[in-house]
C-alpha cells in the first residue's frame, strides 16, 4: 500500500505506515491535512464532547443510576443494572475524551455503540423527528463514527503524545 506525495511539479508514491497503532497521523494515513480541517475536528469534538459530557452527567447525577436503570428496563433495554452505569459513563468520560482529544478513536466506537443503541431501543418507534426520534441521536451517532474514522487532527492531546513518541 502507498500513499500519494505531492512535491512541486511531482508525484511520487511512497509507503504507508501500517504499523498497527491506533492514531496515526492524517499523513500516515493518506489524507491531506490542513489547519482548517485540524480546527474542523477540534471544533466537532469540542460541541460533540460537551454534548454528551452534559447527558452523561444527567444520567449519573440527575436521573441516578437507580432512575436511569428503571427507565433502561421500562425500555426493556437488555441487563438494564449492566447498560445504565456504563451509558452513562461512555458517554460522560467519553465526551471529556472527545473534547481533549484523548483516545479520540476508542470514546468515538464507545460513544457510536451507545447512540446505535439508543436509536434501537429509545427512538426508532417515535420516527425521524425530534423530540422523541431518532434525528437527535443519529446525529451524534454520525458524529462519533466520523470521529473515529478520521480520528481527532492536529489540535488534540492524542497528536501531541503521537509528536511526543516520534
Amino acid at each position: 500500500m502507498s500513499t500519494i506525495t505531492r512535491d512541486p511539479g511531482r508525484v511520487a508514491a511512497t509507503p504507508a505506515r501500517l504499523d498497527g497503532r491506533m492514531d496515526i497521523t492524517s499523513q500516515e494515513a493518506g489524507v491531506a491535512s490542513t489547519p482548517r480541517a485540524d480546527a474542523g475536528l477540534a471544533v466537532l469534538r469540542a460541541i460533540v464532547g460537551t454534548v454528551f459530557v452534559a447527558h452523561g452527567a444527567q444520567k449519573l447525577f440527575v436521573f441516578g443510576l437507580p432512575g436511569l436503570t428503571a427507565g433502561f428496563e421500562s425500555m426493556g433495554i437488555p441487563l438494564a443494572a449492566v447498560a445504565a452505569p456504563a451509558v452513562a459513563l461512555v458517554e460522560l468520560l467519553g465526551g471529556l475524551a472527545l473534547i481533549a482529544g484523548l483516545l479520540t478513536r476508542l470514546a468515538s466506537v464507545g460513544l457510536a455503540i451507545t447512540m446505535l443503541g439508543a436509536i434501537v431501543f429509545a427512538h426508532l418507534s417515535a420516527g425521524f423527528f425530534a423530540p422523541d426520534g431518532v434525528e437527535f441521536v443519529l446525529t451524534l451517532f454520525g458524529a462519533a463514527v466520523a470521529l473515529a474514522l478520521t480520528g481527532p487532527g492536529a489540535l488534540s492531546l492524542d497528536a501531541r503524545l503521537a509528536r511526543h513518541r516520534a
